[in-house]
């Protein structure tokens, strides 16, 4: 029955409310929500800052960006523009997918509305992979034709990754929203359990209060154990599939805007509702090979030997793997090219909406 939950896209759309469904066979210590993220409340440091030098950043702004831009991406664009003040402003920041023709996914990105922008002359941050900047502005001039828009890099600025060193307590010191124009704090879009995103020239401890620097491997074991993909290694550009890869689970499609590339496949896949396999946190135990567990190494049922899926990426003893839904209950394992044979647990993150029936 959990498995068959899994089978079905969830309801698309910000609003979809979070759940704490844990199936009976996952141990609750495996639905942790983070790594240890080398904070101490009691020292009075409250947040844990990471620097993410292998994301980047593209400017686009003009008169056409916002069409432009809802061509090619599957969700909607968050607001851009000075703040307006309302009790309940509207979302700076969006997650989604740039998709090829056969609606596998190119480019996984988060965009930020720019302060400076007018309705006249809309402009947008784009946050991707640091490795496929130049692949992703050919991209976009490629489709430009005559529209109206500059696409430039702005590696002045880089990206933050702000978690709270009490996840069980994530607002203890809240942080305010910030749209400044050499400054950017916002909650990241995909889920809470993410904290948020700050764009700044400057140190990121240095712009959040009780603010300390964190060890970049810590934000990575924290991602996987949430089982949120990042960047080319943990979404192959034209293999992975957005919604296996639990793009709605993260707010990052819309099924009501407008056409975008690769959009027929996507929206025939979800409204059918069936989604046989998903990118699912992972944990690996038994000795690992020095360098790993190789991405694309098969994942087998341990009681049949039949294949469930294949190891996407990781760090150490926790990773991605897109696995069959009716295979997670496990047991697991990987065999290395030494021969060894390491367990694997398929985990369920807590934050995962409910699947609708």
């Amino acid at each position: 029955m959990a498995a068959a939950l899994l089978l079905r896209g969830a309801a698309a759309g910000r609003g979809s409310p979070a759940w704490l469904w844990r199936p009976s066979w996952i141990p609750r210590r495996c639905l942790s929500r983070g790594s240890d993220l080398s904070g101490n409340p009691e020292n009075g440091v409250a947040w844990t800052c990471f620097r993410l030098d292998e994301r980047a950043l593209l400017r686009v702004r003009g008169p056409d960006a916002a069409p432009f831009l809802l061509g090619l991406l599957t969700n909607e664009l968050p607001l851009s523009g000075p703040p307006t003040g309302a009790a309940q402003p509207s979302a700076r920041a969006a997650y989604a997918h740039f998709l090829n023709v056969q609606g596998r996914t190119l480019y996984d990105v988060i965009l930020y509305g720019l302060p400076e922008s007018t309705e006249e002359a809309p402009g947008f941050l784009l946050e991707c992979d640091s490795s496929v900047l130049g692949t992703l502005q050919k991209h976009l001039a490629m489709y430009k034709i005559r529209r109206k828009v500059t696409v430039e890099p702005r590696p002045e600025l880089h990206v933050w990754a702000v978690l709270p060193c009490a996840p069980e307590a994530p607002e203890a010191v809240p942080l305010e929203e910030r749209v400044e124009a050499t400054i950017i704090l916002t909650r990241d879009p995909r889920t809470v359990r993410m904290g948020w995103r700050l764009l700044t020239q400057d140190d990121g401890p240095d712009m959040v209060p009780r603010g300390q620097l964190g060890d970049l491997q810590d934000y990575h074991t924290h991602r996987y154990q949430q089982g949120i993909p990042e960047g080319v290694c943990d979404l192959p550009p034209g293999t992975a599939l957005p919604l296996e890869s639990n793009l709605v689970f993260m707010n990052g499609v819309s099924f009501t805007k407008g056409c975008y590339i690769g959009q027929e496949l996507t929206a025939r896949t979800h409204h059918t509702g069936v989604i046989r396999k998903r990118l699912f946190p992972v944990r690996l135990e038994g000795p690992l090979p020095a360098n790993g567990i190789s991405p694309g190494t098969i994942v087998m049922v341990t009681a049949t030997g039949q294949a469930a899926g294949k190891f996407r990426a990781g760090q150490g003893h926790v990773g991605l793997a897109l696995l069959r839904s009716e295979t997670i209950k496990g047991p697991l394992h990987i065999k290395t090219s030494e021969g060894q044979q390491v367990a694997v647990t398929a985990l369920v993150p807590d934050w995962w909406p409910t699947a609708a029936k």
